[in-house]
C-alpha cells in the first residue's frame, strides 16, 4: 500500500508498462516506432520490470509464429534475433492407454496446430533480445523494478504506479540503505503483467471488469516432446 508519509521521488512519462515479456516489450517498440514516424522524439515510454534482467522471469522454451514479429521488426533475422531452429516436423498422438498411442494422420490436425515455418525458442532468449531493440529505440528500462502499487487521478482513472520500496526487511521494517520506490506517472498506463498479475486483479475489482463474465474453470493438459539430432549439437 501507498505510505503517504514518505518522501518518494517521481518521473513523468507518456506511457508507463507494467511487465517486460514479450507482450509488454513489443508495445514498448511499437509505441516507440510510431513516436519516431511521427517525429515525436520526445515521446517518452517506461518498462517496468520486477526480474533483475529482462528474462529473467520468462523460462519456458516456446514454439513461435513469426508473423507479429515480421510486422514489428521486419529485418529481425538481420538484427540477430534468437530464432535459430524451423520446426522441421509435426507429430500428433492421441494417447490411447497408459502405453499405447495412435499417430493422428495430418489431415486430421486443425490448422493451427501445424508449426510449419515457426520457430523453437527459448522465451527468455527472445525476450532478453526484444529488450535490446526496446533500448535502441531509447525506451526507458527498468529491470530489478517490481510496480507494488497502482496510482490514481482523484477522477478514478489511473495516473501511473508506484514501484516496489527496497530494502524493507520480511517484517516490514527499514533495512540498512532501505529506498522509498518512485513514483512513475504517465499519461498512459499499460498493464503487461500476465493472466495473474497482481495490479491487474486488483484493476479489476476495483473497476468490476468481470461483473458480466461466466466464471467457468477448465483445465486442458498437454505434454510436447522435442527431439533433437545430436549432430546439431
Amino acid at each position: 500500500m501507498q505510505d503517504e508519509q514518505i518522501e518518494r521521488e517521481s518521473m513523468d512519462f507518456d506511457v508507463v508498462i507494467v511487465g517486460g515479456g514479450p507482450s509488454g516489450l513489443s508495445a514498448a517498440i511499437r509505441l516507440r516506432q510510431l513516436a519516431l514516424q511521427a517525429g515525436l522524439d520526445e515521446f517518452m515510454v517506461c518498462v517496468v520490470e520486477k526480474g533483475s534482467e529482462f528474462g529473467a522471469h520468462t523460462l519456458s522454451g516456446a514454439v513461435i509464429e513469426p508473423r507479429a514479429l515480421d510486422e514489428l521488426i521486419p529485418d529481425w533475422k538481420e538484427k540477430g534475433a534468437p530464432l535459430n531452429v524451423p520446426v522441421s516436423e509435426d507429430r500428433i498422438y492421441y494417447l490411447n492407454s497408459a502405453k499405447r498411442s495412435t499417430k493422428v494422420p495430418d489431415g486430421l490436425v486443425p490448422a493451427p496446430m501445424h508449426n510449419h515455418g515457426n520457430y523453437i525458442v527459448s522465451l527468455g532468449n527472445v525476450v532478453r533480445w526484444l529488450a535490446e531493440q526496446a533500448e535502441e529505440l531509447e525506451v526507458m528500462m527498468f529491470p530489478g523494478f517490481p510496480a507494488s502499487d497502482i496510482l490514481y487521478n482523484d477522477d478514478g482513472s489511473v495516473r501511473g504506479v508506484l514501484t516496489g520500496d527496497m530494502g524493507v526487511a520480511s517484517d516490514g521494517s527499514k533495512k540498512p540503505g532501505y529506498e522509498p520506490g518512485y513514483e512513475l506517472n504517465a499519461k498512459y498506463t499499460i498493464f503487461a503483467e500476465g493472466c495473474r498479475g497482481h495490479l491487474g486483479k486488483r484493476l479489476i475489482t476495483r473497476l468490476a471488469l468481470n461483473k458480466t463474465t461466466v466464471h467457468n474453470h477448465k483445465v486442458t493438459g498437454f505434454k510436447e516432446y522435442g527431439e533433437v539430432n545430436q549432430s546439431s549439437k
